[in-house]
């Protein structure tokens, strides 16, 4: 078993506000070793209140995975 699946098996154990906690140091660890642009997710979190109504849209396919 990889351990990207091992972290997936752990995760889908936790409660929700825990598995946030989990993601949100996966994207610190990838800011701090330069595998996602600081700038570019500053710039989604700031839209993220007003886009949340397009984002969460579930008639919508291509907004989903944002």
């Amino acid at each position: 078993m990889s351990t990207a699946e091992k972290i997936f098996k752990e995760v889908q154990k936790l409660p929700d506000p825990l598995a946030q906690e989990v993601l949100d140091f996966i994207g610190y660890i990838e800011m701090k070793h330069g595998l996602r642009d600081r700038l570019t997710e500053e710039l989604k979190q700031a839209q993220e209140p007003a886009m949340r109504h397009v984002w969460d849209n579930q008639d919508d396919e291509v907004w989903n995975g944002v």
